[in-house]
């Protein structure tokens, strides 16, 4: 599987969910064999899609590395919605990367709520 991590600089693991998935600057790509919970393999990727409430833009290009999990700090419905539609899983985490992926790994993690300024009328702006 591949989980894809909205970052908030080029730090990976030892950086930060980004608190907003439109809004994030790189994706981290971590490839995870969870039947031995590790990570097998990374990546991290610029987000050239980014721009003020671009989330549902931003969907499409992580998409693009066949992500089948997505994690972010917070995310419009609009974007959510499209990862469902994508068969994508979405989960929310503030913190630190590794500590989400370790959770992540140990299937603690929770889902998602749309972002308050998104409301919940399913728009990506």
């Amino acid at each position: 599987m591949r989980v894809g991590v909205v970052l908030e600089d080029e730090n990976g693991v030892h950086g930060n969910v980004c608190a907003h998935f439109g809004q994030c600057k790189f994706f981290f790509l971590a490839d995870i064999d969870q039947a031995k919970k590790k990570i097998t393999g990374t990546r991290i990727v610029p987000n050239t899609a980014v721009h003020g409430g671009g989330g549902c833009v931003a969907v499409d290009e992580i998409l693009k590395y066949k992500i089948t999990h997505v994690i972010a700090g917070g995310m419009g419905m609009g974007a959510q919605q499209k990862f469902a539609q994508a068969g994508v899983q979405v989960f929310g985490y503030s913190g630190n990367v590794q500590k989400a992926l370790d959770d992540f790994m140990n299937n603690t993690l929770g889902g998602l709520e749309a972002c308050k300024d998104h409301g919940q009328g399913g728009s990506c702006h």
